[in-house]
């Protein structure tokens, strides 16, 4: 079972990344579709081996599902911090360039919020950022949005369905241990 839950994770990180390249520059891009594409990126190995090591536990099915809602949340959280990060981080931060993901045409949590509010970023991401201080402008429409403050939110509320799911476990350094790493990964944005 545990060799199962781990081959399921290789699929979804390949399905994850497939659907990333799909939908690059799609200002159509659902949130779902995100959602979908965060939980085949990121969540999926953390919920798939928090659920491996209550298969190896031996615990009922109704706890499996709970350990792995927990690590779905949590690897919700994670990765739209991370998006968060790549408006607000800096490049020593993020391994990476600043403003990366949003120049490759990947939407995140930020942009789809900032789509919601300015109908303008659209044109630019349509036209996949091409001409000369396009993503510049699309920049200071995100950072001029409510979009970073609504992915805080969206990202705290997958921290908090995360501690939910695991209220059944009893008081120990362990739970106490699990009950931080919510706490831990929303640190990162403040």
């Amino acid at each position: 079972n545990v060799v199962k839950l781990l081959s399921r994770v290789i699929m979804d990180l390949a399905e994850g990344e497939i659907k990333q390249n799909l939908n690059r520059f799609d200002s159509a891009q659902s949130f779902a579709k995100y959602i979908n594409k965060s939980y085949c990126k990121t969540a999926s190995l953390i919920a798939n081996s928090c659920k491996a090591a209550g298969v190896l536990s031996g615990i009922t099915d109704e706890k499996l599902t709970s350990l792995y809602d927990f690590g779905k949340n949590i690897g919700l959280a994670f990765q739209v911090v991370d998006d968060i990060l790549d408006f607000t981080g800096n490049d020593k931060q993020l391994g990476k360039p600043a403003v990366s993901d949003l120049a490759s045409g990947y939407l995140t949590a930020p942009v789809l919020y900032a789509l919601e509010e300015n109908k303008k970023l659209s044109v630019l991401i349509n036209r996949e950022l091409s001409e000369k201080g396009d993503l510049d402008d699309a920049l200071d429409i995100i950072m001029n949005s409510n979009a970073i403050e609504s992915s805080r939110k969206l990202a705290e509320d997958f921290a908090m369905l995360s501690k939910e799911a695991i209220a059944w476990l009893p008081d120990s350094d362990y739970k106490r241990a699990l009950l931080a790493l919510p706490e831990f990964v929303l640190s990162r944005i403040y």
